[in-house]
This record gives structure tokens, C-alpha cells and sequence, in this order.
């Protein structure tokens, strides 16, 4: 992470640079991508969840296949939509 602007090399080889040189925009930083990775993590986790109850449930026969395979297209739908929920003002109040 670099903060300020006044080394090109610094920005290029940090990850994130904040323009601002303070460090309240550190601690926010920290704050988006912590919330970020958690929204990653629950849509990698329920995705697979999802995935072996559709595998499970089409095993035994309770699944036949357009269902579920509308039921992967439902998973994956939400499996990308979830990280543009806390853009939403609707939702966004829950996310804090």
C-alpha cells in the first residue's frame, strides 16, 4: 500500500495507493476489503453448498435435469450477483 503521490516506482509496485496522505483512508481501506473478502468467501462457500445439495438431490433421483440445471444457472446468478449488493441502496444499510 502507498499513500501520497510522489513516487511513480511506489505506486506501481504497491497494490492499492491512496492519493491522500492520511491515514484514516488506511483504516478505510482495510474496512472495504475485509467486508470484500467476506462476501467472496460466503459466495465461494454457498456456491459449493449449493453445488453438492444439486449433486446429492440429482444422485437420488429427486433432480431431474432441467431442473437442475435451472438450479445452477439460479446458483450461479446469485453467486455474482451477491458482491454488487452492497452497491445497492436498498440493501446497503444492511451491509454496514
Amino acid at each position: 500500500m502507498a499513500l501520497g503521490s510522489n513516487s511513480d516506482i511506489t505506486g506501481e509496485a504497491a497494490g492499492a495507493v491512496i492519493l491522500d496522505n492520511s491515514l484514516e483512508k488506511v483504516d478505510e481501506f482495510l474496512h472495504i476489503s475485509r467486508r470484500m473478502r467476506s462476501i467472496a468467501l460466503q459466495c465461494a462457500v454457498g456456491g459449493m453448498i449449493l453445488s453438492l445439495v444439486g449433486m446429492t438431490l440429482a444422485a437420488t433421483g429427486h433432480l431431474v435435469p432441467v431442473a437442475g440445471a435451472l438450479a445452477q444457472e439460479g446458483s450461479t446468478f446469485w453467486r455474482f450477483s451477491t458482491p454488487f449488493a452492497p452497491r445497492c441502496p436498498a440493501r446497503a444499510a444492511r451491509f454496514r
